[in-house]
């Protein structure tokens, strides 16, 4: 059962974490009947988000051969049965879609939306560089958006613009690590042969500063600061800046920017970073 386990990316699953965003930032993080939903969607969500991880790597079992640690995936590697895999695939996304329809027509439209675009990202959109990152950042939206949709609570556009912005980051900082694979003389993704390394830095200190003012320009938000009740929230930006010199520092001086969600597990200064950031948002929003 490991390699099937393996497949579908448990961990993984703490980017569809992003549903619950809407529901704190709006200052009902305490509204426990909301939570029935919310974490209803989140399953479904994990369950659609590992059937496209199984897609993905049926379609690409071949290269990840020659790829020096996605060789190790159960397709790639033989450990997982293609037949099993894709009646594991049908599975998962079919008992997603089933619980999205039962809870939410809108959230439902959603998922289905998220489902195909991802489909057509596996077959062939993953290959024309930049739309291939816009569409792993547009991932995030859907997870926020759906959050919105199932607790019933209003998604700032600056929130969405913010969230869009930090997966874009991500989505860029992970094509650069394909590219450092390259300069090593082994496969890479066929988008990431339009890239090349001062592009991607480029980008990622472009996105950083950019970031950075787009949440200040959040947390002084009239819109933002009278519906949540205090003008303290740009005292959280430190924690901001913070995580994304650390993240600049991991890819540019330490080289190992890879998955942000292995970053994220392994090192202990952004999850403190994040830790105080959420810590510093709960104490101004849910204790004044």
């Amino acid at each position: 059962m490991l390699p099937y386990l393996q497949l579908i990316r448990p961990k993984h699953w703490s980017k569809n974490l992003f549903i619950f965003i809407p529901v704190f930032f709006s200052g009902h993080a305490f509204d426990l009947k909301l939570y029935p939903s919310l974490l209803l969607g989140l399953l479904s969500f994990c369950m659609i988000a590992s059937a496209v991880y199984i897609l993905n790597d049926f379609n690409d079992r071949e290269t990840d051969r020659q790829h020096p640690t996605k060789k190790t995936r159960p397709l790639a590697s033989g450990e997982a049965n293609v037949i099993v895999s894709m009646i594991c695939m049908a599975a998962l996304a079919g008992g997603a879609l089933w619980i999205s329809w039962h809870l939410n027509t809108s959230y439902f439209l959603l998922l289905v939306t998220y489902f195909l675009i991802n489909i057509a990202y596996t077959l062939h959109l993953k290959n024309i560089p930049i739309l291939d990152i816009f569409i792993v950042a547009s991932g995030f939206l859907f997870r926020i958006y759906s959050g919105g949709i199932l607790a019933n609570v209003y998604v700032s556009h600056w929130l969405a613009i913010m969230v869009f912005l930090l997966s874009l980051f991500l989505a860029l900082a992970k094509r650069r690590d394909d590219l450092v694979i390259r300069e090593n003389n082994q496969i890479m993704r066929k988008s990431s042969r339009n890239y090349n390394l001062e592009f991607i830095n480029a980008c990622l200190s472009a996105f950083s500063g950019i970031i950075t003012v787009a949440y200040i320009m959040y947390t002084i938000s009239p819109e933002v600061t009278d519906r949540l009740g205090t003008n303290w929230l740009f005292a959280t930006t430190i924690f901001v800046v913070a995580g994304l010199m650390r993240y600049l520092q991991i890819t540019f001086v330490e080289g190992k920017s890879g998955s942000p969600t292995t970053v994220l597990y392994q090192d202990k200064f952004i999850l403190i970073t994040l830790l105080g950031w959420l810590l510093s948002f709960y104490l101004i929003i849910y204790t004044r």
